[in-house]
């Protein structure tokens, strides 16, 4: 059951060590990042990511819903959604106990190495038994949690995500335009069918197209050269020292292979998903939201993010871009590279860009366009935190590393954050029609 690493431990204990009071937003945060902590051990790729947390904080907001009127149910904005199940009497449990029990529980049956989350669990209910809650509703609240995780992960294998495997294998196209493996690890394309996942609010993968991406390019007077150009220079100006602690920030590479000599060496990180979850777990305890509104904004930044995956994966495999490594390496210079390890998925657009944009107007809802925070997120992973004024900015931000990182041409940001802006702002329009609050 211990198989963390010793820094995965210490990580988890610095969460749970916040002051807690059981059945409040505090709790929220650590039993999330506990969540993630086996994702980044698990090495899950980005948009699977964002699957595991809408579903594991799904059954959280689920339960919460049941017992507060003011939370209206998932299934009241997500069409495919069911409407879950207690067979427990209200008073028979505490439903904030409920909620926080159903994250691990789900995360500890959906992730693939969920068993991990086992001691998380039992933490948190000797931490219960220590404050001298009643054992009876300990158990009935458990109880619960396990009956609508159980509905909640019946729910999942709905999705198509158990096709996935039956799929036939991608092979990289033949073509100068299309993508192909990068070094130094030359992986295989991430989930290259991930357009046939359910979405949870769009009506389709197809509904945020973008518009096709710049045409490839050979000649220096191209619009494409111009991009690769634009890259290739990206790190050439007065701010270049900026700029990198930019990329470096928001880099948030699941799987970061460096090499020195013949010794290649692993490196895990948080996803871009993850990413944004502990921002919206920082804003709501920044901004006090009581349980409840904690637990809603967890869930509705979730499934923002799991749409924003599925568009951008719809458009990456039908354009099939070549990433700027290739191309400069090909074009311009041969012993280039970038300061971020290129992704192993086709380029266009943006995944950092489309997801951050549909967070932020997710975010932007619940506490306004004038919101500071200091994004902490990545001091966990060895960097300096960061300052917001806005989710915009910080969104803004995120979109932009990737040119600075080397990993993105300009068109695919600025075409990924209005797609993103558009997945966000239907979110809204559809919790609003719901009756969720900003």
């Amino acid at each position: 059951m211990k198989r963390f690493s010793f820094f995965m431990i210490i990580l988890i204990r610095i969460a749970e060590a916040q002051p807690v009071k059981h059945g409040f937003a505090q709790d929220i945060r650590p039993a999330v990042f506990s969540v993630t902590m086996v994702m980044v051990h698990d090495v899950v790729d980005p948009p699977l990511a964002a699957r595991y947390y809408s579903y594991c904080v799904l059954g959280a907001d689920a339960i919460v819903s049941k017992f507060d009127p003011a939370v209206p149910d998932p299934s009241s904005y997500i069409k495919s959604f069911p409407s879950i199940v207690i067979k427990e009497s209200k008073g028979s449990y505490n439903y904030q106990i409920a909620a926080l029990y159903c994250i691990y529980e789900t995360g500890k049956t959906m992730l693939p190495s969920g068993y991990m989350l086992e001691e998380q669990q039992e933490d948190y209910i000797n931490r219960l038994k220590n404050e001298r809650i009643s054992q009876s509703i300990i158990d009935r609240s458990v109880a619960v949690a396990k009956e609508v995780s159980g509905q909640i992960v019946d729910y999942s294998k709905t999705d198509n995500y158990n096709k996935l495997s039956t799929l036939v294998n991608y092979t990289p196209l033949k073509g100068d335009q299309y993508w192909y493996p990068t070094p130094p690890g030359y992986f295989e394309a991430v989930q290259p069918h991930w357009n046939t996942i359910r979405p949870m609010i769009m009506d389709s993968s197809q509904q945020f197209k973008p518009e096709p991406p710049v045409e490839f390019s050979k000649d220096s007077d191209s619009r494409f050269f111009i991009l690769a150009k634009e890259v290739f220079d990206a790190l050439k100006s007065k701010d270049s020292i900026e700029r990198a602690d930019i990329a470096y920030f928001w880099d948030c590479n699941p799987f970061n292979l460096e090499t020195q000599g013949h010794l290649m060496m692993g490196f895990k990180k948080i996803s871009p998903g993850g990413h944004w979850m502990n921002i919206a777990s920082i804003a709501s305890e920044k901004a006090k939201l009581d349980f409840n509104r904690s637990i809603q904004v967890q869930a509705i930044t979730a499934i923002a993010l799991m749409d924003a995956f599925i568009s951008c994966w719809d458009e990456k495999y039908r354009s099939n871009r070549i990433r700027p490594e290739t191309y400069i390496n090909r074009y311009i210079d041969k012993n280039w590279t970038p300061i971020l390890q290129t992704p192993p998925f086709p380029e266009y657009t943006s995944g950092h860009s489309i997801i951050s944009a549909a967070a932020a107007e997710v975010l932007t809802y619940f506490f306004g366009d004038n919101f500071p925070f200091t994004d902490s997120t990545e001091v966990a992973f060895g960097l300096l935190p960061r300052d917001f004024q806005s989710f915009r900015l910080a969104s803004a931000e995120a979109a932009i590393s990737r040119q600075y990182g080397g990993i993105h041409f300009n068109d695919a940001i600025v075409n990924g954050q209005i797609s993103g802006k558009g997945i966000g702002e239907l979110v809204v329009m559809r919790i609003k029609a719901a009756g969720v609050k900003p």
